[in-house]
């Protein structure tokens, strides 16, 4: 596996792979990578003949008081687990390299509705900087195919939304959340949690798994099912930014006869944010 650190470099290598008539695969990342990530290459590399992987801490989509300096890098750790999951090529560009006129003088890319609300009102412009960085790299890359974890499930939407969109020629796959034996959603962030916290924080995924439940046998007091939801994550410690459910491919709110839904659900436990969604398909009531 090559690592380049410039446009220049990453063009001339996917170029030379894309003349030996390879499928070119991508794979963006913003590093300190686990077991999740290692799927979404390994993922990629099925599809693809030729792997591509990024890391690049994308400073435009983090707020004014989120963690950008402290964000792990952990480059060498990474070059070694993109090896072994089947990355031909890492893209680790610095900022300058990413952004040469600064970030202010950048153009933006914004993805209307399916970016507001849930994690768009939280972090107001995150979405808008996902776009804009996840545009440039594949217009870097120019892959045939790209590979997404369904655990930023806002995130696919709206790239998916984008590539739509912007009539973008290639394939946006989701793959499933890795999670940890206990359910927690596989994040870089979870390296934040003290070992107490880490002990609570499941309570997250058995809340999801909760309300999913409940939809899957029948409810539809979508307020009071979330009430409980929520009280559930405050008796365990935690601070609940959204825990809604949603029709899965708008994300609008859901509505009692929609049969595709998603529960998503953002918490706080102690400084760090956790995050996740299941998906919940219903079936049609009988005749």
């Amino acid at each position: 596996m090559n690592t380049v650190k410039t446009v220049r470099e990453l063009r001339a290598a996917v170029a030379r792979a894309r003349g030996e008539g390879k499928r070119i695969g991508f794979v963006p990342t913003m590093g300190n990578l686990h077991s999740g990530h290692a799927a979404l290459v390994t993922k990629a590399a099925q599809r693809a003949d030729f792997v591509v992987a990024s890391i690049f801490v994308n400073p435009l989509q983090f707020g004014a008081n989120e963690d950008l300096a402290s964000y792990p890098r952990t480059l060498v750790a990474d070059q070694a687990r993109l090896l072994e999951a089947g990355c031909n090529l890492l893209f680790a560009p610095t900022v300058e390299e990413m952004y040469p006129e600064g970030t202010a003088a950048q153009t933006r890319v914004s993805v209307a509705q399916l970016s507001e609300g849930l994690c768009g009102a939280s972090r107001p412009g995150h979405f808008e900087g996902v776009a804009t960085v996840v545009n440039k790299l594949f217009n870097m890359v120019q892959p045939d195919l790209a590979v997404f974890g369904e655990k930023d499930y806002q995130q696919l939407a709206v790239i998916r939304a984008m590539v739509r969109d912007l009539n973008m020629p290639i394939q946006i796959f989701g793959e499933p959340t890795v999670r940890a034996e206990d359910g927690l959603a596989l994040s870089s962030r979870n390296g934040y949690l003290s070992p107490e916290q880490r002990v609570i924080a499941p309570v997250v995924y058995r809340t999801l798994t909760q309300v999913a439940e409940g939809l899957r046998r029948g409810r539809r007091d979508y307020r009071a099912l979330l009430d409980e939801g929520r009280a559930q994550l405050e008796a365990a410690g935690l601070r609940t930014d959204y825990l809604e459910v949603r029709h899965a491919l708008s994300l609008r709110p859901a509505q009692l006869d929609d049969r595709d839904l998603v529960v998503l659900v953002a918490a706080f436990l102690g400084n760090t944010r956790l995050i996740d969604n299941l998906y919940v398909h219903l079936e049609q009531p009988s005749a």
